[in-house]
């Protein structure tokens, strides 16, 4: 790909940010997705391990896997603390790396990003929107033998497009063994055609559907959150003003960037936690049964066996496990402006499935689980006034491995009730330090960079509807 700069990437970003409608309305979106979800008809039923074809069991390890050894794998996990202490759990295993893409497109001066309807068997409605591809390598490479990815061509060397961000990220720590996905928004010049499953919207649309439930997708939120998008409609009250001034390049921040860094690495260096891969059939306190693994305090998540069928999607029928949680999680981020500058309370968030060990979450990030305490600032959260929640949804993660998996996403306004004092693991930073580490592969993990996209979306709040363009 061309990787030639253009300094306005950021202000062009922030210009469709701050837009109201573009060659789509949101009415025009909402009844889009309705009518994918009805045309689509998902259909998801629990069956046993056992059922699911070319899925086996191996009988010494008790592992599940593709018979082709692609896609992915359900293994056991041995987690260490430095202590001794420690855990063992079920853990997905995908070694390969996918693709989360997204096109944008400058139409009638305006930018646009040429998203998908695309249907997850564990996303709650089913369709959900998602960058314009969101494909593993075994999808596509098309070991499933099934219809080729639309649009992956402009994502691949000799395309031609130009490259707006390109890292290797991270997803859930708890969840996955050492998984990344290839995070990417490339330009392109020409005219694409849509399609039944592709729209192109505005930034600004994007944003605003971000405040509306399990609409738009983890891989989109993740994807946005590498853009360099810095900003949008012009603030409107303190908080905002706050915020646009802490999203401005080199604002002043209570910590300098290489202090930020220097308490970053010495999490990491600090963190000691150890985790490696086990059979699925040796995890202690986990419970299987011939339709699903759980664990015997009925907590944390289940490994459920499922079949699918899906009109929309590149095969039609096929069967899987998925990862199910107990509960609805909660990542919250406080927020509070220091000398007229916002800046958010970083977290350095310890979870055995990242590579490094350690990557930069939110405040407050867990999902309910019997016998275990909430962690620090989970109370400041919970006790909020509605009018300090700026931001407040509750969206959902990966639905191609997760199975209702949903975490209410919170960016808490916070005064001198949280003290400017950082506990342990904490560092006050401003958005732009954070927004700033974005691009760098396996620093911020996958519900700080929605929070991030969330964040950013603030400033865009009081937008109200731009004018009408033309259709691409």
């Amino acid at each position: 790909m061309r990787t030639t700069a253009v300094p306005s990437d950021s202000r062009r970003l922030a210009l469709s940010a701050a837009a109201g409608e573009g060659v789509t309305s949101d009415a025009e979106v909402r009844a889009w997705i309705d009518e994918r979800r009805l045309r689509d008809g998902l259909h998801l039923e629990r069956t046993t391990f056992d059922a699911l074809p070319r899925w086996s069991t191996d009988p010494a390890t008790g592992d599940v896997s593709h018979d082709s050894g692609g896609f992915f794998a359900v293994r056991g996990m041995d987690v260490r603390r430095p202590d001794g202490s420690g855990w063992q759990q079920p853990v997905v295993v995908q070694p390969e790396v996918g693709i989360l893409g997204m096109v944008v497109r400058e139409i009638d001066g305006l930018l646009h990003c040429l998203v998908q309807a695309k249907v997850e068997p564990g996303n709650p409605g089913a369709v959900q929107l998602s960058p314009t591809v969101q494909a593993t390598r075994s999808n596509y490479t098309r070991l499933h033998h099934g219809a080729t990815v639309r649009h992956l061509e402009h994502f691949l060397p000799g395309s031609g497009a130009r490259t707006v961000s390109d890292s290797l990220q991270s997803e859930h720590g708890t969840w996955f063994w050492r998984k990344r996905n290839r995070n990417v928004v490339v330009e392109v010049d020409h005219a694409l055609e849509d399609g039944e499953d592709h729209r192109w919207l505005t930034v600004g649309q994007v944003q605003r559907f971000l405040r509306e439930d399990d609409t738009v997708n983890m891989c989109t939120r993740t994807v946005l959150a590498g853009a360099p998008l810095r900003g949008g409609a012009p603030a409107h009250d303190e908080f905002t003003d706050a915020l646009a001034a802490g999203l401005a390049p080199g604002a002043r921040s209570r910590h300098s960037d290489a202090e930020v860094r220097a308490w970053f690495t010495a999490a990491r260096v600090e963190a000691g936690m150890e985790s490696r891969l086990v059979p699925l059939g040796s995890v202690q306190d986990w419970v299987r049964t011939p339709e699903e693994v759980f664990h015997r305090d009925g907590g944390h998540f289940r490994v459920v066996a499922v079949d699918v069928g899906s009109a929309s999607r590149e095969v039609h029928r096929w069967s899987q496990p998925l990862l199910a949680p107990v509960g609805v999680g909660t990542a919250a981020l406080l927020a509070r402006p220091i000398d007229g500058v916002l800046h958010v309370l970083a977290r350095a968030a310890v979870e055995p499935g990242f590579r490094d060990g350690v990557e930069i979450g939110p405040t407050v990030q867990f999902t309910p689980c019997p016998g275990t305490p909430d962690p620090l600032f989970a109370d400041v959260v919970a006790a909020a006034p509605a009018r300090a929640r700026r931001f407040d949804s509750v969206l959902s993660e990966e639905g191609g491995r997760f199975l209702d998996a949903r975490c209410r996403y919170q960016v808490v306004e916070v005064g001198e009730e949280v003290p400017l004092a950082e506990p342990p693991g904490f560092c006050w930073v401003t958005p732009a330090q954070l927004a700033d580490l974005l691009p760098h592969a396996h620093y911020a993990d996958i519900q700080a960079r929605t929070l991030v996209t969330c964040l950013v979306s603030l400033l865009g709040a009081g937008a109200g509807r731009g004018r009408r363009l033309r259709a691409a």
